[in-house]
């Protein structure tokens, strides 16, 4: 029987804040719950199956006395809260230190040699949400050519340009130059191109956003491919690990063709891991605070989560987190540092398991290369296999 493992990110879908919440200013931060309490209880019944209700008192999802699989917490070792970090970690990648951020914008110099790089001046340098710096600027940018650059309390260098006037590809060129120059002291976790289309008061960010990572070291992801097993990445997995350890990349543009695709990918016949990001949570909901956008997502997955769970096949392992926070009723806009969910079902997974809290999101990707009988030595991470195999 082929062993495979399929995990699901619910890209910024924390549950509760770390015990060092503090130091990132997200004191009270709890993404599902507040998200929960705020629309006055959500109705979350697939979830509420596999034990998500165990993990925390989530308004309308109740705790069971025997979930369909196991649940559970898991905190984060590496310092940051951001994408990359987080699922770096999962695959076995603690960091020692945090990717560099810039609360006071980017140092004049390294955007002086940017611009003459890409023989254009820029717009901003500012720490701003995204979808309010091109209703700022964007006039200014359609009259100017200039291509927008900003950041967050992230590790990321964002350019944002009107797809009319900086063609798509050459706005992910303009990207790849800032991901060659930053390195070393500001090598920051993510360059992000952000394109958006509309004219002044109606301007729109597009799903042709494209990230380009650091490259990591060696991770679980390696593992498995050198193992001769396949990892299908959904989703921007394979921008968060600048290609490094997939085989093959099926790029999504909102959760809903994410889910199609992990459902696609399931029916086929294949080995190892189907590895997918769904992004709406976080880009659509997250940062805008939408908070009834939120728990529509959440509601919107469950419901497709029945669909997911019927196609698994004898030997899969089904294995749905997420990889920081981004609590859409705190004023701020930025993730937050919080602990994530883990729930795992499946034929080989024993029904009702407490996993406790995990003491780093790398126990994950440790299960998943013991299930699919991969070496991953030398990765940080404890197994929770022998706790939930059959």
């Amino acid at each position: 029987m082929t062993k495979r493992a399929i995990l699901i990110v619910l890209d910024s879908a924390g549950i509760g804040e770390m015990e060092d919440s503090s130091l990132y200013g997200d004191q009270g931060s709890n993404t599902i719950v507040n998200t929960a309490r705020a629309v006055g209880g959500l109705e979350l019944p697939c979830l509420q199956s596999l034990g998500l209700g165990n993990l925390d008192e989530i308004p309308g999802v109740k705790p069971v006395r025997q979930a369909l699989g196991a649940y559970g917490k898991m905190q984060e070792k590496s310092p940051g809260k951001d994408s990359t970090t987080g699922h770096w970690e999962m695959m076995g990648q603690v960091l020692k230190y945090p990717f560099p951020t810039y609360p006071y914008a980017f140092p004049p110099d390294l955007i002086e040699e940017f611009e003459k790089r890409i023989q254009r001046k820029t717009l901003g340098n500012v720490v701003a949400s995204g979808t309010e710096i091109i209703e700022r600027l964007g006039p200014e940018h359609l009259k100017t050519a200039c291509p927008i650059v900003y950041t967050s309390a992230d590790s990321v260098f964002q350019v944002a340009a009107h797809e009319e006037v900086i063609p798509l590809a050459e706005l992910y060129a303009i990207c790849q130059t800032a991901r060659e120059m930053l390195a070393g002291e500001n090598a920051v976790g993510r360059v992000i191109a952000r394109p958006f289309i509309g004219h002044p008061g109606a301007f729109q960010r597009t799903p042709n956003r494209h990230d380009f990572s650091l490259v990591p070291e060696r991770s679980i992801l390696d593992a498995i491919v050198e193992a001769g097993q396949q990892v299908i990445a959904i989703g921007k997995i394979y921008d968060l690990f600048a290609s490094r350890g997939v085989s093959e990349s099926r790029p999504s543009k909102s959760n809903r063709q994410g889910i199609e695709l992990i459902i696609e990918a399931i029916k086929e016949e294949s080995s190892g891991l189907i590895f997918a990001n769904l992004l709406d949570f976080d880009q659509v909901f997250g940062h805008r605070n939408d908070i009834e956008g939120y728990a529509r997502a959440l509601k919107e997955f469950d419901a497709e989560l029945v669909n997911i769970m019927s196609v698994l096949k004898p030997g899969d392992l089904l294995f749905i987190s997420a990889d920081h926070g981004c609590d859409p009723t705190t004023p701020s806009t930025d993730h937050s540092r919080e602990m994530v969910p883990v729930l795992v079902y499946g034929s080989d997974c024993r029904p009702g398991v407490d996993l406790g809290i995990r003491e780093s999101f790398a126990d994950l990707g440790q299960s998943i290369a013991e299930h699919l009988g991969v070496e991953a030595c030398g990765l940080a991470g404890k197994s929770f296999y022998p706790l939930i195999r059959r």
